[in-house]
């Protein structure tokens, strides 16, 4: 199926037509932001993977970010052929750098993201441009993703992948949006009004796509996934996703409560965290910084129950009471959100409203 196409002619008549020769400048459906710094050996595949999408027109703008490996000969070899690719150049800005002087020069209203070392698979583009025009509530929409290759996959990341593909409708995003980052970057096309409404990329301690996630979904903007795997999300040794500083456990605590503490606090009740052990611990710790201080745990282990945790008495979760409390889920332990989840459901606790799941 071919998308509507949203075109005028352009100013500057730099963008290429739809069979990427003609004269005739079109401005594009889809603007792919596409930063890279030293991927000479996956750059190529990966923009031609993009270039051939079909059913709808697109630029790509691909933003050298400090390249010393010939990574930037590959692009504007390919830009030479195919005018849809825009090249441009940084002086080492740094991911959120890269994006934000990307996306400066997008002229599209939907802003795809690829890496330099995934593979978009066919009718992606197409198939996420039609699903945001059908729901204008959406303001990011990602794909399933399959991980490659398959030598040197840890646990987990398949784990992390796993859960991923699991979140498709907004309301099971919305769900698990505390608990970790539910879109796969590279998979995702935005809503330009939502981008800009909560100002694009911003430099943080943690991921530069968690916070966006996280600020578009408290501006309103709903997230979701096409149940389909269209892109293949590529691990190496050393990937920067696993490496970098931003991707330490605690910057995702502090993440979280940096977003986390404002919802609880407009609750206007008293917040008791259900897990005593080092992950509620963790999470109180860091709300405490944002000026919400849980006034009990509750917590399964009989031996926690009866001490006290960070000020605060540790008691059996039989004591909760839906309606009086905010329960803020923070148990580490694999499988122990599904069954910590079921158990408050069945005490007619409303996810969303009485509890959230935050590990």
């Amino acid at each position: 199926m071919v998308i509507p196409h949203l075109y005028r002619e352009s100013v500057d008549g730099k963008t290429g037509s739809r069979d990427h020769r003609s004269p005739c400048p079109m401005l594009p459906a889809v603007s792919v932001l596409f930063p890279y710094r030293n991927a000479a050996p996956t750059v190529g595949a990966a923009l031609e993977s993009l270039l051939a999408q079909v059913g709808v027109e697109l630029e790509v703008l691909a933003m050298d970010d400090g390249s010393t490996d010939g990574g930037d000969e590959v692009v504007h070899a390919i830009a030479k052929k195919d005018g849809r690719v825009h090249c441009h150049r940084t002086s080492g800005l740094g991911i959120v750098g890269a994006l934000e002087g990307a996306r400066s020069r997008a002229r599209a209203p939907w802003i795809a993201r690829m890496d330099a070392d995934d593979l978009s698979l066919p009718g992606r583009l197409a198939r996420q441009v039609s699903a945001l025009e059908e729901d204008p509530t959406l303001g990011a929409l990602g794909t399933r993703v399959a991980l490659f290759p398959e030598r040197g996959l840890g646990e987990g990341l398949r784990l992390y992948a796993e859960w991923q593909n699991g979140l498709v409708t907004p309301e099971e995003h919305e769900r698990d949006l505390f608990v970790e980052s539910p879109l796969c970057h590279p998979s995702v096309m935005m809503r330009r009004e939502a981008l800009e409404a909560v100002g694009g990329y911003r430099e943080t301690e943690w991921w530069e796509d968690y916070d966006l996630w996280l600020r578009m979904a408290g501006a309103g903007w709903r997230l979701a996934k096409i149940p389909e795997v269209l892109l293949k999300w590529r691990h190496s040794e050393g990937r920067m996703t696993l490496n970098h500083p931003r991707a330490a456990p605690a910057r995702l605590v502090t993440a979280k409560a940096f977003y986390l503490a404002p919802r609880l606090v407009a609750m206007r009740r008293p917040v008791v965290i259900w897990g005593a052990g080092p992950t509620g611990k963790r999470l109180a710790r860091a709300l405490e910084t944002r000026g919400v201080r849980a006034e009990r745990f509750v917590d399964i282990d009989p031996r926690k129950i009866g001490r006290r945790a960070r000020g605060a008495p540790i008691e059996d979760p039989g004591t909760l009471a839906a309606g009086r409390e905010t329960i803020v889920v923070a148990v580490g332990s694999r499988g122990a959100r599904a069954l910590i989840r079921a158990h408050l459901d069945t005490m007619g606790f409303v996810d969303g409203v009485d509890y959230v799941c935050a590990a």
